[in-house]
């Protein structure tokens, strides 16, 4: 059974050695690839050194060197693991095991149920992010994920070959959990210790631009895989705005309309003049039936979202909407 560790890469030269060869110890007949992702340092040569598969890849951001390994590499089982030292390397058995015995598609190094990431991570803000997206993607999804962004997972071929990469940048974990949960994946998390980075290695991660680049990768991700639940949302808020729209008619609407409703028409008919008596609630309204329409026509007209990043895909998946409309 064949074995790869895949370690993306970007200015690493302070860890990668050590990171390399203690896979080595523990997978000696694991094969062993390093991705580089434009290093401005010594990691390219390093890995190279110390007895790497290195190649390069040149689109920036963590999303595209997994896509391009996922891509490129044949195995049985694929190990993720960034080149940081953080994750222990002695935890991949643990972590190998439920892929060999088919107990999971995707097994995931939990660095939260024994409190090592909160104890070792020095940057309190990861920590509440790691717990909003944790929360909101177990309340959309109904599950009770622990870790819904470690770094430290381990794939059999079918979830490699089978997930289409989107995303960029460090959001792609994000997309991996999001992309399991969906397609009724097995998942599995085994817990493991986490280590903040040596003295001497720097984090890339931008605590606010990555924050929001995961949050909109959610948001967007949330509308391809439950796009029902997604519009209905947005209709919902968008009547529930008319009703407070309505609620605050014009006094010039209300005077010229409120004379007459004491006899003739109805009082329910007046309501609706007033309604239509607010641009704004029109708008609004308008908006909200729009945005309610949009989600059937997705459901029923497209059972399989498309989950396609491009604008080139989503103009063709545009037009053969219409076609079957038509």
């Amino acid at each position: 059974m064949q074995i790869a560790i895949l370690i993306p890469c970007y200015n690493e030269e302070k860890t990668i050695a050590k990171v390399i060869n203690d896979f080595k110890k523990e997978l000696p007949d694991a094969k062993i690839y390093v991705y580089d992702n434009n290093s401005t340092d010594n990691t390219y040569e390093i890995a190279k050194q110390n007895g790497a598969i290195v190649k390069k890849e040149y689109r920036q951001g963590k999303g595209n060197v997994i896509r391009s390994m996922f891509r490129d590499i044949d195995a049985d089982i694929y190990v993720m693991i960034d080149g940081d030292d953080t994750y222990p390397a002695e935890f991949v058995h643990n972590l190998i095991a439920p892929i060999k015995n088919k107990e999971a598609d995707m097994v995931i190094g939990d660095r939260h149920s024994n409190g090592s990431y909160e104890s070792e991570n020095k940057r309190p803000l990861h920590n509440f992010g790691n717990n909003l997206v944790k929360n909101l993607i177990n309340k959309l999804f109904k599950s009770s994920l622990k870790d819904i962004m470690s770094g430290y997972r381990v794939f059999n071929k079918k979830f490699v070959k089978n997930f289409p990469v989107l995303s960029e940048g460090f959001e792609i974990e994000t997309e991996m959990t999001l992309h399991s949960l969906d397609k009724k994946f097995l998942i599995k998390e085994i817990p493991i210790e986490y280590r903040d980075r040596p003295e001497g290695s720097y984090s890339k991660l931008n605590t606010f631009a990555d924050g929001m680049r995961v949050i909109k990768t959610i948001f967007w991700l949330f509308k391809d895989y439950k796009p029902l639940l997604f519009f209905s949302f947005i209709g919902g808020a968008f009547f529930i705005l008319s009703l407070i729209a309505i609620g605050t008619p014009s006094p010039i609407s209300f005077k010229s309309t409120s004379k007459n409703c004491s006899t003739y028409p109805p009082r329910a008919f007046c309501s609706f003049a007033l309604v239509l008596s607010s641009p704004s609630a029109v708008a609004i309204t308008t908006i909200g039936c729009f945005a309610i329409v949009v989600s059937v026509l997705i459901v029923f007209k497209n059972s399989k979202p498309s989950i396609s990043g491009s604008i080139k895909s989503k103009i063709i998946k545009s037009t053969s909407v219409l076609k079957r409309i038509s």
